[in-house]
């Protein structure tokens, strides 16, 4: 029992369970962001639903609307999640670069400094 204990409160076990939490609360926030999006496009280009076009009697309307909704599910995660989430990260990666190296860094380069010069 305590190799299950310990497994389950691992840290990483949690995170991923908060982590699924969030993302099944962000998918329907993103699936309701799409609906939006296709009701605009519906407004604009007609209904984008292609669940009766049938070429040659396939039945391929119903992939084409699925198709449509998830690139703009993409296209939302992408330039709403992604981007802003690279430019953040940019942002505050250049700060901890312009910081100092730890006291390990600088140990690990003196021990590499001296390995080098005894060859």
């Amino acid at each position: 029992m305590k190799g299950f204990k310990d497994f389950v409160m691992r840290g990483n076990l949690v995170e991923l369970a908060v982590a699924f939490i969030i993302a099944g609360a962000f998918g329907t926030v993103v699936k309701t962001f799409t609906d939006v999006l296709m009701g605009i496009i519906g407004k604009v280009g007609g209904k984008p639903d292609f669940s009766t076009y049938k070429p040659a009697g396939l039945s391929v309307g119903i992939f084409l609307t699925a198709l449509v909704s998830f690139l703009i599910v993409a296209f939302v995660v992408y330039f709403f999640v992604v981007k802003p989430y690279e430019l953040a990260k940019a942002r505050y990666a250049k700060a901890e670069e312009d910081a100092a190296p730890d006291e390990d860094t600088v140990l690990l380069r003196e021990i590499r400094d001296a390995l080098r010069g005894r060859a």
